[in-house]
């Protein structure tokens, strides 16, 4: 399909990434899936080949991006070939933003640096063991001291746990659902600040995914981010981008499932013709073709929405829960048409279907983006 919104350049940067990904990457994936996390030596080299925190300036060693279609294309190339579990989307498009709108000079002279260069991994922490989507239900609690704040609490299911060297917190700093959390930045190495468990989930293997555990975390008064009590806002302001960040995944990993599904059909034999001779093949395969094309148009213009600072956190939402139901049913659909070698884990399309679960839970599960839509419509 010809695409209006990329250009060449941003072509010769999927290529340039794609380069990266066959000689960085690919070569060790079965060993990142065996341990469960992505070497610090692939974040480094990502670091060193330009594909980190695009949007970070000049003067503090990024390249000062502020086009969205680049960090698109690295999310669509790491959905596609299915390795999903480097957790550089989370990375450039969640936790980059934060440092850019709220962090002060100072914080950003500390921590953007090594976010370019790979020295420093990021993540944020939003959820816990009694708070998912519902922000207001966050239970971590930072107690304001005379130098900073005392933290104590649980988060749980954290991308980049186990890696992260600086992890965004979402702290409850007063009674209020609403205005009552802050955001703190927890640093590697602070006494108090430990991780749990790296999950043994059923898909994404080589994604860390944690707990992480404060008892009387002492974290000091220049490492609040933004204003205190206003982080609900501060968090909702930066959903719509890693709601859209899932969607573009979702879209090229539906896209892909459908190109190999295809290849494959018009190889694989059945009653002595093609399955691709099958009516039932035909009218499955046009189905989903349909249903990927219509939301490869509805993302690529949420995209130059977004680059033009008007997508809304409705628009956001309804994006997110398109493309991911889309991917979820387009995969599950071609798995179907593979058969039993569907399910080998060694299949591009079974690794896909095993990875793309999780795409309707997290960042808001589909039950919320409906809410958030139907909230918009009708008050």
């Amino acid at each position: 399909m010809q695409r209006s919104l990329v250009t060449s350049d941003h072509e010769i940067f999927r290529a340039s990434f794609d380069r990266f990904l066959d000689a960085c990457v690919v070569p060790r994936w079965d060993e990142f899936e065996r341990d469960g996390v992505v070497d610090r030596s692939v974040w480094k080299e990502a670091g060193a080949a330009g594909f980190l925190a695009l949007e970070v300036p000049v003067e503090f060693g990024g390249g000062g991006s502020d086009d969205f279609r680049f960090n698109a294309v690295i999310g669509e190339q790491t959905n596609a070939r299915v390795l999903r579990g480097f957790g550089i989307t989370l990375h450039n498009d969640i936790v980059v933003p934060y440092l850019l709108r709220l962090g002060t000079p100072e914080q950003q002279r500390r921590w953007l640096p090594g976010m370019v260069s790979g020295e420093i991994v990021a993540a944020i922490a939003m959820t816990e063991p009694g708070a998912g989507s519902d922000l207001t239900g966050i239970s971590t609690r930072a107690r304001r001291t005379g130098s900073g704040y005392v933290v104590n609490g649980q988060k749980t299911f954290i991308t980049n746990g186990q890696t992260a060297d600086i992890v965004i917190t979402a702290v409850r700093t007063g009674d209020d659902p609403y205005r009552g959390l802050s955001l703190l930045v927890l640093e590697r190495g602070m006494p108090g600040f430990t991780r749990g468990r790296n999950f043994d989930k059923i898909g994404m293997h080589a994604q860390d995914t944690s707990e992480l555990f404060f008892d009387n975390v002492e974290v000091p008064a220049e490492n609040l981010l933004g204003e205190e009590n206003l982080a609900f806002t501060h968090l909702v302001d930066n959903l719509p981008r890693e709601r859209l960040s899932i969607a573009v995944g979702a879209v090229a990993a539906a896209e892909q499932a459908l190109a190999s599904t295809i290849e494959y059909v018009r190889q694989r034999t059945a009653f002595g013709k093609r399955l691709a001779d099958l009516q039932n093949t035909r009218f499955v395969l046009a189905e989903l073709a349909t249903q990927t094309r219509m939301v490869r148009l509805f993302v690529d213009d949420c995209v130059k929405r977004h680059n033009d600072g008007e997508l809304g956190v409705d628009e956001a939402a309804m994006v997110k829960l398109a493309c991911t139901e889309n991917q979820v049913r387009v995969v599950d659909r071609c798995l179907q048409l593979h058969g039993g070698y569907g399910y080998m884990s060694e299949t591009m399309i079974g690794r896909m279907w095993r990875d793309s679960r999780p795409q309707t839970i997290y960042g808001g599960a589909s039950e919320v983006m409906k809410h958030i839509i139907g909230k918009s419509l009708v008050g």
